[in-house]
């Protein structure tokens, strides 16, 4: 029993292989999270768990810079980052610290408020006291790894799948956010990407003198958990609940301030009843009563008062220890954004996507039709490869197994892009084609080998001319990973996908095919 596995171990790992490909590809466990309709397009979704890339689904690649100005080699004399950040914005009219950072790995500053020159950024560098190196246009290394991070949250909540985020620069040295998403149309991530998606809490009250004043309380740091959408239990209106953080390093925190001011603005006095409501006026800002307003991007989009027992919880002093809330809105699809906003966070500068060629679509037809077309020419690769084996050799025990072997590499491949979600695109493709001819060439480099001595009339003949062959393999294999290394890791696109599976494919047909096949060729060939 033993003998025939020690044998034949190779074709029977062939065999394991081949079928973690098949659970890879068509096994439930191994689909898509979303479904149809939650921002997966129907052509990512069919009879196997492959996802497709923009290519191949149609969608949206927008190329974008993030808008800012940025001084280099500054000296910042010993002082805190917060400090440097401070003093410069004071030097800069209507800027925040919030469009002021400093960043000390890099001896950086930089201004990320769109409507700061680069002329104002300079005056305000000259009078803040810091010595700095140059101004040039663009965000730090810091800034867009954080960009980065907010837009993959963006596209994940948004259950956008196959979506992909990169950070490419361009021959003059300026950087690009570089964003792709199938299945979506172009005005629907221009939508996403374009707001810088804050969100906050303020409270409006009246005065004495029959005026409204508006106040922030709350925002997005200030919140430990955020959770989905959901709609009201009663009415037509939504929610997303959400906890304030109780916590701080120093002074007071968010929820023992949003408690204090809450009740400092005479909420518990005002709701007693479930009856009671908030009666701000949104045209013309003003109110009779305190409110809390749903402020996102600077638009108040909802107001609303305070269920009683909650105001009676912050009066006691109690609600702080949880910090439980929700934020109230009348749509579900407002809910679905603010969600969406507060868990991926805003962005830390403006992508600027007003400019021509910041954006390509490729609508869902274009992309079925590269599909079909990279389908016939996989299948015009395959009768090619297999119509001059067959001219070569004229022997089906030797042509039949390298195809069906140079074939089951592809497969193999297309079990992995499915197991880790690689969204196929054209230049994938362009990879799984180079792997049959490199897979084929070196097949046919052990045929050759194995059958240019006449018949093979014993095993160890058979395997002292497959080990030559198998060293001319290995070599070309390495020579193939050299080649195709630095397309894998530099950022270059589409040449990544295609140097990833081109490398995977010679590495399962050093490892796996060609040692399957030499096993397949000595039970064949070998006369005793």
């Amino acid at each position: 029993m033993l003998e025939p596995i020690k044998n034949n171990w190779r074709i029977l790992l062939l065999v394991a292989v081949v079928f973690g490909a098949s659970v890879a590809l068509f096994a439930p466990q191994f689909s898509p999270d979303t479904a149809p309709g939650e921002g997966v397009s129907e052509a990512q979704q069919g009879v196997t768990n492959l996802q497709y890339g923009l290519d191949l689904a149609g969608g949206t690649r927008v190329r974008a810079p993030l808008e800012g100005h940025t001084a280099t080699d500054v000296a910042f004399d010993g002082d805190t980052p917060d400090a440097v950040a401070r003093a410069v914005a004071a030097e800069i009219d209507d800027v925040s610290t919030r469009d002021v950072g400093a960043v000390p790995d890099e001896q950086a500053v930089e201004v990320t408020d769109p409507s700061v020159t680069e002329a104002q950024f300079r005056e305000a560098m000259d009078a803040s006291g810091y010595e700095y190196g140059s101004i040039r246009a663009g965000v730090t290394q810091e800034t867009r790894n954080v960009a980065q991070s907010v837009i993959e949250g963006k596209i994940n909540e948004a259950g956008l799948s196959g979506g992909s985020v990169q950070q490419v620069q361009s021959i003059t040295g300026e950087y690009f956010m570089l964003v792709e998403v199938p299945g979506e149309g172009r005005q629907s991530v221009i939508d996403l990407l374009e707001e810088r998606g804050t969100v906050q809490i303020d409270i409006a009250y009246p005065t004495g003198d029959g005026t409204a004043v508006q106040e922030e309380v709350l925002i997005q740091e200030d919140f430990a958990e955020i959770g989905t959408a959901a709609q009201a239990e009663r009415g037509s209106g939504a929610y997303v609940p959400v906890t304030v953080r109780n916590t701080a390093e120093t002074g007071q925190s968010p929820a023992h301030g949003f408690q204090d001011a809450v009740v400092e603005r005479g909420f518990p006095e005002t709701y007693t009843t479930q009856g009671d409501r908030c009666t701000y006026d949104p045209e013309t800002g003003e109110t009779e009563t305190p409110c809390l307003l749903l402020v996102v991007d600077g638009e108040v989009v909802n107001s609303f008062g305070m269920d009683p027992d909650l105001a009676n919880s912050m009066a006691t002093g109690s609600w702080a220890d949880s910090g439980n809330f929700r934020l109230t809105t009348g749509e579900f699809a407002e809910a679905q954004t603010i969600s969406l906003n507060l868990r991926a966070g805003a962005l830390p500068a403006e992508l600027d996507v007003s400019g021509e060629g910041t954006s390509s679509s490729i609508s869902a037809t274009q992309g079925e039709n590269f599909r079909t077309y990279s389908l016939v020419t996989g299948v015009f690769a395959v009768f090619a490869v297999a119509g001059m084996v067959f001219l070569r050799y004229r022997e089906p025990r030797v042509a039949l197994p390298m195809i069906v072997t140079a074939l089951s590499e592809v497969y193999v491949l297309l079990g992995f892009a499915a197991l880790v979600g690689y969204p196929l695109e054209l230049a994938v493709i362009a990879g799984f084609i180079a792997v049959v001819g490199t897979g084929v060439d070196d097949l046919v480099i052990i045929a050759d080998e194995v059958m240019s001595e006449g018949e093979v009339n014993s095993r160890k003949v058979f395997n002292s001319r497959f080990r030559r062959a198998f060293w001319v393999i290995g070599a070309a294999a390495a020579t193939t990973i050299l080649a195709m290394s630095p397309l894998m890791v530099l950022s270059l696109g589409d040449l990544s996908g295609f140097a990833i599976f081109t490398i995977l494919g010679v590495l399962v047909g050093v490892f796996v095919t060609r040692p399957a096949y030499g096993d397949i060729l000595r039970r064949l060939l070998t006369v005793r």
